[in-house]
């Protein structure tokens, strides 16, 4: 159908609207899925057809949806993402939406065909939809945090000669160990700021520099609750400010 420009004279396509990205969101923490599902309906460029609570509900749901991208996560009870994996994208594009990031995971996942692996807490909502349609016209996305676990495994399997000598470790800790001791000295270091999980997970958002908005999207809350949180945290931590209040939780001030 076409319309005629009165002014002109001349005949122009009658405007059409995009349809929608087709989604299935598969997590089995509800919270995250209704967190997922409201965010992208909310849109006018993306809509979520179907929840699914594992790896079996996911490729049900995408056999009788036939969606345009699948988002999911890697481990659920029952099948989980992995597993499902290989099945899922013979039906459609699938993306890991998740919160692993271990080395192993992120290179299995791709290896078994999944078209970007995004890590939770490293992107908004507007780069989330962006990286859907990444997925979707085939172009690979993946988030900072699968990206370092991918380097670390190549520069791990790099050939020996190209590895230069390190110093050996300290003391007579070997390395895995001292990691893990660093993480646990960090959270006993943190520990006597007395923020809960919820805070304490917005804190290391906030020492990212993510701003209130970025943080409530990661989150899947309200910009309001996400203010209500930085204030209790800020008291707790002793600060007035951001930069202060990551200063003393990043153990620099």
């Amino acid at each position: 159908m076409q319309y005629r420009n009165s002014n002109s004279g001349q005949d122009f396509p009658t405007p059409t609207t995009t349809a929608p990205l087709r989604l299935v969101v598969a997590d089995d923490n509800p919270v995250i899925r209704a967190g997922l599902t409201a965010l992208l309906c909310d849109r006018a460029d993306t809509t979520v057809v179907a929840e699914a609570a594992d790896g079996r509900e996911a490729y049900e749901a995408a056999l009788l949806h036939r969606p345009d991208v699948i988002l999911l996560d890697v481990r659920m009870p029952g099948v989980d993402g992995i597993s499902a994996l290989p099945h899922l994208v013979r039906l459609a594009p699938v993306m890991m939406l998740t919160y692993s990031h271990e080395t192993e995971t992120v290179q299995e996942a791709l290896r078994l065909g999944a078209g970007g692996y995004l890590v939770h807490g490293e992107f908004t909502t507007e780069q989330l939809v962006r990286a859907v349609r990444d997925v979707r016209e085939g172009r690979p996305h993946v988030t900072p945090g699968a990206a370092k676990a991918l380097l670390s495994h190549l520069q791990a399997s790099a050939p020996a000669h190209m590895v230069p000598e390190l110093p050996a470790p300290l003391g007579k800790i070997p390395p895995q160990n001292l990691s893990q001791l660093q993480s646990c000295v960090g959270q006993s270091f943190r520990s006597r700021f007395q923020l809960s999980s919820r805070e304490a997970e917005i804190m290391d958002l906030i020492a990212s520099g993510m701003t209130n908005q970025q943080i409530a999207a990661t989150c899947f809350i309200s910009e309001k609750t996400v203010k209500n949180h930085i204030n209790r945290i800020f008291a707790k931590l002793h600060s007035t400010s951001r930069s202060q209040a990551a200063a003393k939780w990043l153990g620099v001030a």
